[in-house]
């Protein structure tokens, strides 16, 4: 009786805990933008303490104005003499690119990276796992390919940042109809948090 109270406890504590301590710690990195603030008015010196929160606000809101003041003529071409600065400096170009890309392709409203769902068979044939479509093989790749193919991104679980990446023949991938956050759900719990009764068609 004793054990079953404490599991019930741990089930209802746990989600909670690891809750608070994720937003705990983005509240927390994002703070760190009240350093760019000069020091006499940052909340410790103005109102004699730290209070928590406050720089996540301002990280929102420079995250807002820049957003509107890039989205017109003057804007863009700071933008563009700004990426053109960052080209020219080795090894930073390379990162910058890297990362700029992947962030468009993800955070891009036309995008289509995370946007599907779908079953795949991994590791091995007769083991199925649930992936993401993050586009199609680039065109040099793709010339050493027979047939047509997609990319897959393989989560891990319980962490889902971390996966492989893969690139396998579009017949074999089965398209599901569940979204995003619903297949995230499943694979983040091990399978213990089930999705609806849906209808999984070929990709």
């Amino acid at each position: 009786m004793l054990r079953k109270y404490f599991i019930t406890g741990l089930l209802i504590l746990v989600p909670l805990a690891i809750t608070f301590w994720v937003i705990n710690s983005v509240i927390g990195t994002m703070d760190q933008s009240l350093l760019l603030l000069p020091p006499e008015w940052r909340p410790e010196n103005l109102l004699g303490r730290h209070i928590p929160g406050v720089g996540t606000i301002l990280t929102l809101l420079i995250i807002f104005l820049t957003g509107l003041l890039t989205r017109n003529y003057v804007g863009n071409y700071v933008v563009a003499g700004w990426e053109s600065l960052l080209n020219r400096i080795p090894i930073v170009n390379s990162i910058y690119s890297s990362v700029k890309q992947v962030s468009d392709t993800l955070f891009s409203s036309d995008g289509n990276a995370f946007r599907t769902a779908v079953m795949v068979q991994y590791p091995r044939e007769g083991m199925w796992t649930i992936a993401f479509v993050t586009g199609a093989p680039s065109q040099q790749v793709q010339q050493h390919l027979t047939g047509d193919y997609v990319s897959l991104y393989v989560p891990t679980t319980p962490n889902p940042t971390s996966g492989f990446f893969l690139m396998v023949p579009k017949a074999d991938v089965i398209e599901l109809d569940m979204s995003v956050d619903v297949a995230l759900k499943h694979i983040v719990s091990m399978g213990v948090v089930a999705p609806e009764n849906h209808s999984a068609t070929k990709h």
